[in-house]
């Protein structure tokens, strides 16, 4: 235990300024001790102090991942994490520390970001169900890091994209991991809405473009054509011809993305490029 503490000190020194180069090494050497203590993984023999330690442990690791920018570590230590929140829970002894609420809320944010409504909505029955049985019906909606992941759910159906714009911001967000993500989910949406205005119009303005996209400047909406192979020139952005499609109407079949949440996004994305119509 008390190679433990010693790796847990060292990891919340790391949590504050994780660097890409040691922080990693860290993280392997303190799962390494777990698995030595025989804590890697929960028993019904683990001590309690040893099971909290553990479990500390690795929502350290998960929150370290993500601001080293390591979507995927994070989700492993999320994935890790799960039964020993099933074995405090059984032993109704969850620390006062716990950080599980802020690291369920990043990973729902995180399955946005990625287009996976299906896993988001699985996840949120289950956090549903599990509320309902300790008798918080509402609990989910008062909780400030569940909350906000299911509120840009719904903005994102409604294609509200100018509010996810809005809350997504440094200063909106409930930590300051959310906004790790909030860069990446916005980053997606600008695609998703760029790929079907490509495919909706010939051209927009770059002015429209700015707008539309979310971007900062309209030197940024030229690097973004450029990135993208579109040309800018007087002022519009004009998109590559597609085979099959034919000016504004000529959106193919298969363009939405599918069925589902992600294919829902995508028409909404859609249907907010349209509104441009007006004024194009």
């Amino acid at each position: 235990m008390a190679d433990l503490q010693s790796l847990t000190s060292q990891l919340e020194s790391a949590l504050q300024h994780p660097s890409s180069d040691s922080t990693p090494s860290l993280l392997s050497k303190t799962k390494i001790a777990l698995l030595k203590s025989n804590a890697l993984l929960p028993s019904p023999q683990t001590p309690a102090k040893l099971l909290h330690s553990a479990l500390h442990i690795l929502e350290l690791g998960a929150l370290i991942s993500i601001r080293l920018q390591d979507p995927a570590a994070f989700t492993r230590y999320f994935q890790q994490l799960q039964p020993f929140y099933s074995a405090v829970d059984a032993n109704n002894t969850t620390p006062s520390d716990s950080q599980r609420s802020k690291i369920t809320g990043l990973y729902l944010l995180l399955l946005l970001s990625q287009g996976d409504y299906a896993g988001f909505h699985t996840l949120l029955e289950t956090l549903e169900i599990q509320a309902a049985r300790k008798g918080g019906d509402r609990a989910l909606e008062e909780d400030e890091y569940i909350k906000y992941p299911m509120q840009v759910e719904q903005w994102l159906m409604e294609g509200s994209y100018d509010r996810v714009w809005a809350e997504t911001k440094k200063d909106r967000v409930p930590s300051e991991e959310f906004a790790i993500f909030s860069d990446i989910l916005t980053a997606t949406i600008r695609t998703e809405i760029a790929t079907c205005a490509s495919k909706a119009y010939p051209s927009i303005p770059v002015t429209n473009a700015k707008s539309l996209l979310f971007l900062d400047s309209e030197g940024s909406v030229v690097d973004f054509s450029n990135e993208r192979g579109w040309c800018t020139k007087d002022g519009r952005v004009y998109f590559p011809e597609i085979d099959g499609v034919d000016g504004e109407d000529g959106v193919e079949a298969g363009a939405l993305g599918g069925t589902g949440g992600a294919g829902n996004v995508i028409g909404n994305a859609l249907g907010y490029a349209r509104e441009l119509e007006t004024i194009v």
